[in-house]
């Protein structure tokens, strides 16, 4: 069921969307050469802590996980594409890392996530990242009242495929509200004009996911939650906190806000 979210609730939203922007601001200023990726996620604990936020992350354990998740952050390195455990792992020069971050303030959660390359970086590498946060622009310029889901999903599909990447597949977005993860899911490649219609007050995660490779299959590492791409080429993966209104799409999770 897909609960509808006052305006005032989504303003409650926002909140904890800053948050979440600015643990994904601090991380990505901390990230450098020999910097540990625990040393990253101690970073964002801090920022939760000094806002008096909560990680729906931390402690999180799906079907699929063998473990509670460790951490308030996911650290997704290289061939990494999405749920990368911090570890001792050091950044090193041209590394391309995925940051995704959750925070829950007030009852209600934010979720966002940004993908960056630590010291010199590839052109391959800086492509693809553009590419991912143009198919997430893309995304909420088609998240407004009247559009459908597979909207959404053909405008992120449509950018990746042109670009010739891979896109994960089975994997995507989300509703959210007082949880992480709520309905509806959100793909990231379908038809326009089908699924859910979007209605003011729904509240969306948005996260396009990128393999360079062009390939769409990937494999769950040893420790049960990382997903890597099977050739081995880079992924991005970018998101974010998104609320559908009459007065067009309000990103929740904005890092620069303007107001």
């Amino acid at each position: 069921m897909v609960e509808l979210k006052t305006d005032t609730s989504i303003d409650a939203m926002y909140e904890a969307g800053q948050v979440v922007g600015q643990a994904l601001t601090a991380v990505r200023r901390a990230a450098d050469v020999g910097v540990s990726l625990l040393e990253l996620d101690e970073v964002a604990r801090g920022v939760l802590r000094e806002a008096a936020a909560g990680s729906p992350f931390l402690g999180y354990r799906p079907s699929f996980a063998p473990v509670p998740f460790p951490a308030v952050i996911c650290t997704s390195v290289n061939d990494a594409i999405v749920h990368g455990i911090p570890t001792g792992y050091r950044l090193r020069d041209g590394d391309l890392v995925s940051i995704d971050c959750g925070a829950e303030l007030g009852g209600w959660v934010g979720d966002s996530a940004i993908s960056f390359v630590v010291g010199e970086p590839r052109p391959a590498d800086v492509r693809l990242i553009e590419t991912a946060e143009q198919a997430l622009a893309a995304a909420i310029e088609a998240a407004v009242v009247g559009n459908r889901i597979g909207d959404i999903a053909h405008a992120i599909g449509s950018v990746c495929r042109a670009a010739g990447y891979g896109i994960p597949d089975g994997f995507g977005g989300h509703g959210i509200g007082r949880r992480m993860h709520e309905d509806p899911g959100v793909p990231n490649e379908g038809r326009p004009r089908r699924g859910m219609p979007l209605r003011h007050g729904m509240a969306l995660a948005i996260e396009p996911m990128l393999i360079a490779g062009g390939r769409d299959d990937y494999h769950a590492a040893a420790d049960g939650w990382t997903l890597r791409t099977n050739d081995g080429s880079r992924a991005a993966h970018v998101e974010h906190t998104v609320a559908i209104t009459d007065a067009g799409p309000r990103i929740l999770t904005e890092r620069n806000p303007k107001n």
